[in-house]
């Protein structure tokens, strides 16, 4: 049973490492997602699990719990007209520049948005550079999106021709899964990020997806997310968030271009 001070605990603890805010309706979830972490090490109750975080020999196990409290939602062409937006409106205007186009996936979760940037760069940027980096603070799921591996019916929203043309349907062992292409694989890379925290040396990009992120943030921690965050945006770049979100009332040098979609002034 994890007992309300213990919840108090681990919510603080949360909110301290990854910037999470958990209400109190989320005291059931936390239970359920790490009950067989407490069995895996013989432990009897969740307060003395949280009394090894952080203690040596007990690092990793700190970090699964961490991932496993972490939401991990994702699918690929999830908000479409984010991507559509992209296709017609920006991509056209990278026809031919030296330098790489550079997209930023900064919840990369599993890896659906990432490879959906890839196969769109894939398709209209045939004659330039690009490249994606994604990144998470679940080196779990990390691993899971730099293997490119899901289950078939995570195709359902790909479309036909890039489905057949970017995913090999898997055999043997696989059958029921699809494997991104290597091709394109090897212009994706994942990197563990915790934004709340000191960012690794990402250099800057044109486009930064920060998509469903936000809604996890208290008002003071989004605003230090996204001052740091911008930094990363080169001038006349784009910074997509959720539709269920908002810059409102947020101090940015982001113009707004239409609902979830801003771009960083033109230095």
């Amino acid at each position: 049973m994890l007992h309300k001070q213990e919840f108090i605990w681990i919510r603080d603890y949360l909110y301290k490492h990854a910037g999470i805010v958990l209400n109190d309706s989320k005291q059931a979830m936390v239970m359920g997602r790490l009950e067989k972490r407490l069995r895996h090490c013989g432990i009897d109750s969740y307060g003395e699990y949280f009394r090894q975080f952080g203690k040596p020999g007990f690092e990793n196990e700190t970090t699964m719990a961490i991932d496993l409290l972490t939401t991990n939602e994702t699918y690929f062409f999830r908000e479409s007209k984010h991507f559509d937006y992209l296709v017609t409106q920006i991509l056209p205007q990278q026809a031919s520049p030296a330098k790489p186009f550079r997209v930023w996936s900064a919840a990369s979760s599993s890896g659906e948005e990432a490879y959906t940037l890839a196969m769109l760069l894939a398709e209209h940027l045939k004659l330039r550079q690009w490249d994606i980096t994604g990144t998470d603070i679940s080196t779990r799921i990390l691993e899971k999106a730099r293997r490119g591996l899901y289950p078939s019916n995570a195709a359902e929203k790909i479309p036909l021709p890039l489905l057949k043309k970017y995913c090999l349907k898997g055999t043997g062992e696989y059958d029921g899964f699809l494997l991104v292409a290597p091709e394109l694989r090897r212009h994706v890379k994942f990197e563990y990020a915790n934004l709340i925290g000191v960012l690794p040396d990402l250099g800057t990009f044109d486009v930064i997806f920060l998509r469903n992120v936000m809604i996890y943030f208290d008002v003071e921690t989004k605003q230090r997310l996204l001052d740091k965050i911008v930094k990363y945006l080169r001038p006349g770049g784009y910074f997509f968030i959720s539709h269920s979100e908002s810059l409102s009332g947020m101090k940015t040098e982001l113009q707004t271009i239409m609902p979830s979609v801003y771009r960083k002034t033109a230095g």
